[in-house]
């Protein structure tokens, strides 16, 4: 029976993909799910994303390429380059932000986004929250004034205990919305013990982009932002609230969604969760 489902999975991913070649994708992806192709080959690698109908991309980096190069690749495979990465230290730093703001011009994105806050393994202080919200509006309002939006992607550490809220409510709270905004990842707050739909109902003006991304059901869920990328399957095929998450995020008005595939099955992996996410759009 295994080799069997194997087979059906198999090709429903091929047909998938051969429909995805004539129907654009009704979302993105977080190119950072080809990481390891793109190292190698970026130009076949974004050939075989647009042959998936992808045409709205969000980059983690360009693979050794500058913004230019990156983008004229993006380009010729009819795909817009919406956000581009930002590490914590550069946005703290007033060279390198200079140079991720003139990287994100070029590239031709809306945002910059930010997917980690420097801190200790296994823990999330309010020391390094308060740090990270005085980083996060200095460098928001440069961001802005440059006339992109800045974003910060949780990974689950932020949803630790403080008061009767959390780190994370702490964040929101004392960054002013003109400077900093969420990228919800619906896996990663899911794995943090908290439902996706609840923290976007609770800050539905902040919510401006989306990773859309499901686990094996039965994963182990923890507070530390870790976990077996491995554990990552098509969408619709997990655990993950996704039919929740995505309509709320509709009704809230998130412009930007993304499908983001750690695993190394994510070439084959995204055509069905491409056909999957089609009902809601």
């Amino acid at each position: 029976m295994k080799s069997v489902s194997v087979y059906f999975f198999v090709l429903f991913a091929c047909i998938s993909q051969t429909f995805a070649q004539v129907m654009p994708s009704p979302v993105g992806v977080q190119l950072y799910s080809f990481r390891e192709q793109l190292k190698l080959d970026v130009a076949g690698s974004m050939a075989k994303v647009k042959a998936m109908g992808i045409t709205s991309v969000e980059a983690a980096g360009f693979f050794g390429l500058n913004a230019s190069e990156f983008k004229k690749i993006a380009v010729a495979n009819g795909m817009k380059i919406e956000g581009v990465s930002a590490e914590f230290a550069e946005l703290e730093d007033p060279a390198k932000l200079k140079q991720i703001i003139a990287d994100a011009k070029t590239s031709g994105a809306d945002y910059v986004v930010c997917f980690w806050i420097p801190h200790v393994e296994g823990d999330f202080t309010l020391a390094e929250t308060q740090r990270a919200i005085d980083v996060f509006n200095k460098a928001g309002k440069t961001i802005t004034q440059n006339k992109l939006m800045l974003l910060y992607h949780p990974h689950g550490y932020e949803f630790r205990p403080y008061k009767d809220i959390y780190m994370m409510d702490l964040l929101l709270r004392k960054t002013n919305p003109l400077y900093l905004n969420l990228e919800i990842d619906i896996n990663w707050i899911y794995h943090a013990g908290h439902n996706p739909v609840t923290w976007m109902k609770a800050y539905p003006s902040r919510c401006k982009a989306m990773h859309i991304k499901d686990r094996i059901k039965g994963t182990a869920c923890n507070q530390y932002g870790r976990m077996d990328t491995e554990k990552n399957v098509a969408i619709g095929t997990g655990e993950v609230n996704i039919n929740d998450c995505v309509k709320m995020g509709r009704k809230i008005g998130i412009k930007y969604f993304f499908i983001e595939d750690e695993s190394t099955r994510s070439f084959e992996q995204t055509p069905v969760s491409i056909q999957y996410l089609r009902r809601f759009f």
